[in-house]
């Protein structure tokens, strides 16, 4: 498997610039001791000799963590996070760390310094952000599963936009020491796979109370992969159709109605709900005051080794007051306690992940060039960062170009159990997840005049 991966990695991340640095031979030699160990009947589990990627925000002990960044180019960190040693635990091989938008500050992996990721359905789209590198990583067969982050959207989005299942986990499930913060009070780490089941195996590898993460939460635990072949004839769906239903792209609109026709036939009721509503300009309040507090130094002494479009965002955070940051985080954590009072009298929601198709990357970088602020790639995932409860990105359909389309399974907290079981269900009904890019050695990588000389 491990051969079979980075021949993939050889053969096609020149196309889609997935990985920021591949682990040749440290991948190898962890599989030759795997090897060893199950020929001598010591077995870790269903992770046991598992190629997975990290996000290259998140630290592995020796081997560079750059996130995106200019600013990290040098950056070798002496530990791993806590989700690496959980990974190594359970038998997975590390095949390398993949490519994302800079600091996670973005949701189209555009912006890197180490040069866009591209979709690999039409390599002139961006894959999402900003945990892009790790779904194109999984749709292209570059690994059998990644690790991402989110915060607002960053794991479901390039889910979506690539065709592979992206669970967002409870707030506080996986730990998020030893990972680059964006912005605490919302970051949340997870897996990305093909499948919800895989996503299922790998989430029950890295959930678990972290006693020195101070946002790990001692209620975190496993989803219990004995449901996932269950019934779920005795669930009750939720359709929250306001705001998350408004100005849908039509090809978007047509399938996740046609991915809800599907849920009605799998689960007990489908009626249309309402969540509570999420402000927008507070959660951008809170994610500008923590991501500038984290990077007031290095930016007010390093300013040019950032990305324009992260200065310009690091610009604007500097001046979120005192008082806004307070405020946002009140409402924050009264929201979190109100949530699950929304399901009530159901089990699941289920939403479109995202309401557009992906942007050329010739628009994203000509956008992210300026100085727009409003982040649409984020318009329908951030709230569920905001709820903190857990909210599974899968494959649905695809649009007339071709390209993916994501629909979003979530529930109240620790429902990851039930989230995912859905999502198997579906996933046995359809195959969207089964469908592989068009895309090989010889596929022609499109020019971008707004792409810097330096990525070409």
């Amino acid at each position: 498997m491990v051969e079979q991966c980075l021949a993939q990695i050889d053969a096609l991340n020149p196309k889609v610039n997935a990985f920021i640095t591949v682990l040749h031979a440290a991948a190898r030699s962890q599989a030759k001791q795997l090897d060893a160990e199950l020929k001598a009947g010591h077995y870790r589990g269903p992770l046991h000799g598992i190629p997975i990627a990290l996000k290259d925000n998140i630290d592995a002990a020796n081997i560079r963590t750059t996130a995106g960044s200019q600013l990290y180019e040098d950056h070798i960190p002496t530990a791993n996070a806590e989700v690496v040693n959980r990974l190594i635990s359970a038998g997975a091989v590390l095949i390398g760390k993949t490519n994302l938008h800079e600091f996670a500050f973005g949701g189209t992996s555009a912006t890197s310094f180490y040069g866009p990721v591209r979709n690999p359905w039409n390599l002139a789209f961006t894959s999402g952000g900003s945990s892009g590198g790790s779904a194109v990583a999984v749709a292209t067969g570059m690994c059998l599963a990644a690790i991402g982050t989110d915060t607002g959207g960053s794991i479901r989005t390039p889910a979506s936009h690539c065709g592979v299942s992206g669970l967002k986990p409870t707030y506080g499930a996986v730990s998020v020491r030893g990972i680059i913060p964006l912005a605490p009070s919302l970051d949340h780490c997870g897996p990305i796979c093909r499948t919800a089941q895989d996503a299922a195996v790998v989430f029950n590898a890295i959930a678990g109370y972290d006693a020195q993460d101070p946002d790990s939460s001692e209620q975190a635990r496993a989803a219990d992969l004995g449901i996932l072949n269950q019934s779920c004839a005795n669930l009750r769906l939720g359709v929250p159709r306001a705001p998350f239903f408004d100005l849908l792209d039509p090809a978007v609109a047509t399938a996740v109605e046609q991915a809800i026709a599907v849920l009605r036939q799998i689960a007990g009721s489908v009626q249309d709900v309402a969540l509570p509503e999420v402000s927008a300009a507070g959660i951008d309040a809170i994610i500008g005051a923590e991501e500038f507090a984290l990077h007031e130094d290095s930016f007010l002494h390093a300013r040019g080794h950032y990305m324009r479009q992260t200065q310009h965002i690091l610009a604007a955070a500097q001046k979120v007051s005192a008082a806004e940051y307070i405020r946002s985080r009140v409402q924050l954590l009264d929201l979190r306690r109100r949530v699950d009072a929304a399901f009530s009298n159901l089990d699941l929601v289920v939403l479109p992940t995202r309401r557009h198709n992906p942007r050329t990357l010739e628009s994203a970088l000509s956008r992210e060039a300026g100085d727009a602020s409003f982040d649409p790639e984020s318009d329908n995932t951030a709230a569920f960062d905001a709820y903190g409860i857990p909210a599974l990105s899968i494959p649905c359909g695809f649009s007339p170009q071709g390209l993916p389309i994501g629909l979003t399974i979530a529930g109240r907290h620790w429902a990851e159990s039930s989230v995912l079981a859905l999502a198997h269900a579906y996933q046995k009904q359809t195959d969207w997840h089964l469908r592989n890019p068009p895309l090989d050695a010889s596929t022609a990588v499109p020019s971008i005049p707004a792409l810097d000389g330096r990525f070409q």
